[in-house]
């Protein structure tokens, strides 16, 4: 239970840094959205393996190699802009970034604040709950008595307002918080997409299982300015060349390779193709 207080102390003083960074680097960004040789991709960097920091502090993940050879395919520089999850569809509306990559899903509410990419990934939502609890579905949380933890402007927010409006809903900045009230007692579930339960519930198997079978498909797709309809068609590009090349194959295999092996365990497709 240490562990996970001390890991929701690094996520919130993380946040802070890379809040503060982004501010302090905001004065160059109307320069550099000038610089047709600088592609500008904001992505939250608290969410392994997709997008994260390495030991050094420098970005790693899955987006980051995507984003890495969408830059070299549009013959540009690349700069990560990093920056909380409910900040990018702003960034990106106010011209501080040009695109997002950062595990993000395609829903009609989003869609009309942005255009979105043909998608990358299919996953969906599923539930971490306490490690005795009883529940078997997502619709016994529609209850009065019942609490949900989700994180702030996901799609597991989303959902729980539309669905489950009885239950009470806390709801934090940071995953890890999330998964805290579970451990602790202080929610009955987390609503979050199925790989990160799988890996939270293996992280605090002590006090959480997963419920892992989704009860909503979701889809990934990159982010683009609706008026940019020129990048979005080189987006989609890309995207068919990288797949075509099986780069999408070789990032699950260096990333997401014990996650690939469990999902294939269940007969479901591997969430990157």
């Amino acid at each position: 239970m240490q562990d996970g207080i001390q890991r929701y102390a690094q996520g919130m003083i993380f946040r802070r840094l890379i809040a503060l960074i982004f501010l302090l680097g905001m004065c160059g960004c109307k320069k550099e959205a000038g610089e047709s040789g600088v592609l500008r991709v904001g992505m939250e960097l608290g969410y392994p393996p997709f997008e994260m920091l390495d030991e050094k502090g420098n970005p790693d993940g899955v987006s980051v190699r995507m984003a890495e050879e969408l830059a070299k395919h549009l013959g540009k520089k690349l700069q990560i802009v990093p920056m909380d999850f409910s900040g990018l569809i702003p960034a990106l509306q106010t011209g501080q970034i040009d695109l997002i990559l950062s595990s993000m899903t395609e829903n009609e509410e989003r869609a009309k604040s942005i255009a979105f990419s043909e998608a990358y990934a299919f996953t969906g939502l599923a539930m971490l709950v306490g490690k005795d609890s009883e529940l078997k579905g997502v619709e016994e949380l529609n209850d009065e008595g019942k609490v949900i933890s989700v994180k702030a402007t996901t799609t597991g927010e989303m959902w729980a307002v539309k669905n489950l409006p009885k239950a009470k809903r806390v709801v934090f900045e940071d995953a890890t918080a999330c998964v805290l009230e579970v451990g602790q007692g202080r929610a009955d579930a987390f609503l979050y997409d199925q790989l990160s339960i799988f890996r939270y519930a293996k992280e605090n198997a002590a006090t959480t299982k997963g419920l892992l079978k989704p009860f909503v498909e979701e889809k990934w797709a990159i982010g683009v300015a609706k008026e940019n309809g020129k990048l979005l068609e080189e987006v989609n590009v890309f995207l068919r060349e990288f797949r075509k090349k099986n780069g999408f194959a070789e990032l699950g295999d260096r990333y997401l390779g014990e996650e690939k092996r469990f999902l294939e365990e269940q007969g479901i497709p591997f969430i990157l193709r």
